[in-house]
């Protein structure tokens, strides 16, 4: 019993040392500081207000590439004629048109204000279909 005595001794009179020890790597505290308030805040900035997503839509060997496309409202999509032969994307509804556009050159349609969906074709070649989806 003993060694159990004088070892409990011991470590009481090291403690404030070993204490002092470990403090001295340690951040202060509120309460070694003399602060007692709680950290302010960072100030918060406005959220940016959204913008929208600039869509594109390729008129390539005869197809939209992509065919489908979803966009927010009023998004302003760039089509880009990538092949051969002029082509254009019209609404078949005729809320949008980007007109004959030649091989190698852009053109730009805004995307309807309201929430829905515009199907769209080539004037040229009816067979190049695809669908503009506003959400």
């Amino acid at each position: 019993m003993r060694p159990l005595l004088r070892a409990a001794t011991l470590l009481l009179a090291a403690g404030p040392v070993l204490t002092g020890c470990v403090s001295s790597f340690m951040v202060p505290g509120p309460e070694e500081t003399g602060s007692t308030a709680a950290p302010s805040p960072e100030p918060s900035s406005p959220a940016p207000s959204p913008t929208p997503f600039a869509g594109t839509v390729a008129m390539r060997d005869f197809s939209f590439e992509p065919a489908d496309l979803t966009v927010r409202p009023g998004t302003v999509v760039t089509v880009t004629n990538t092949g051969t032969t002029p082509h254009t994307l019209t609404a078949q509804d005729g809320t949008f048109d980007t007109g004959p556009v030649a091989p190698g050159a852009t053109a730009t349609v805004t995307a309807p204000s309201q929430p829905g969906a515009s199907s769209y074709l080539c004037a040229f070649h009816h067979f190049m279909r695809g669908t503009l989806t506003v959400s």
